[in-house]
């Protein structure tokens, strides 16, 4: 299967740099490119690509609303953004995991990285790099939310609440099936329950949600 990727950046350079990397790979292609988030969510719209690479601050529409848009779309439900960050935008990259986004990467990330990241994407699992996290953690995610903004846990069972809890904390499902003694397959189908239950396009808002609800804190993890 060849993974079908646009790139949305307002800087032509990078771009093309990020291009001539995932192009060079036999099974990665470039289908578009664009320079807002306009541009990004129109691409996703037509195209109906496998990954969205979205630069937060563009001109015009900027990357969250962007990511907002796609997120909002039933029809690109299979649609993966992978949100390109600075350190300087931390702030925006949380807005933009709340948006749908399934995870986040610096833009000086290694190519290797780049290229595990965008194939990981596409297996709906989150791309959460540790080291961007620990500051999310630190300056946003243990900032309390307002209360409308929480979900809801009431339809969770116990069982379901210790599994987003695991997940929270950026456990694979083979990782929780170790530590519930279960089978893989098991975990699978719990983390697929809660994400139906609390509306979570992948993972990586299982994680948001285990933080602003409290199921998960910066220690725990």
């Amino acid at each position: 299967m060849t993974i079908r990727v646009v790139l949305a950046d307002d800087q032509p350079l990078l771009r093309a740099a990020f291009a001539a990397l995932l192009n060079s790979e036999a099974d990665i292609e470039v289908v578009g490119e664009a320079a807002d988030g306009t541009q990004a969510a129109e691409l996703a719209g037509r195209l109906r690509p496998d990954v969205v690479l979205m630069d937060v601050q563009m001109p015009g529409t900027d990357g969250i609303e962007a990511t907002h848009r796609i997120a909002r779309d039933p029809a690109l439900a299979q649609v993966h953004v992978v949100i390109l960050t600075n350190y300087a935008l931390d702030a925006y990259v949380f807005d933009a995991l709340r948006a749908g986004a399934c995870g986040f990467l610096l833009k000086d990330t290694d190519p290797a990285e780049l290229l595990r990241s965008v194939r990981v994407a596409v297996d709906g699992q989150a791309l959460l790099s540790p080291e961007i996290t620990r500051r999310l953690i630190t300056e946003y995610v243990a900032r309390p939310p307002t209360p409308a903004s929480l979900p809801s846990l009431a339809g969770l069972t116990p069982r379901e609440r210790e599994v987003l809890t695991l997940a929270g904390t950026g456990l694979s499902n083979a990782d929780i099936a170790r530590r519930l003694v279960i089978s893989p397959t098991t975990a699978k189908t719990h983390v697929s329950r809660v994400m139906g239950k609390l509306g979570a396009r992948d993972r990586a808002q299982l994680v948001v949600f285990a933080y602003e609800t409290g199921l998960v804190t910066p220690r725990s993890s």
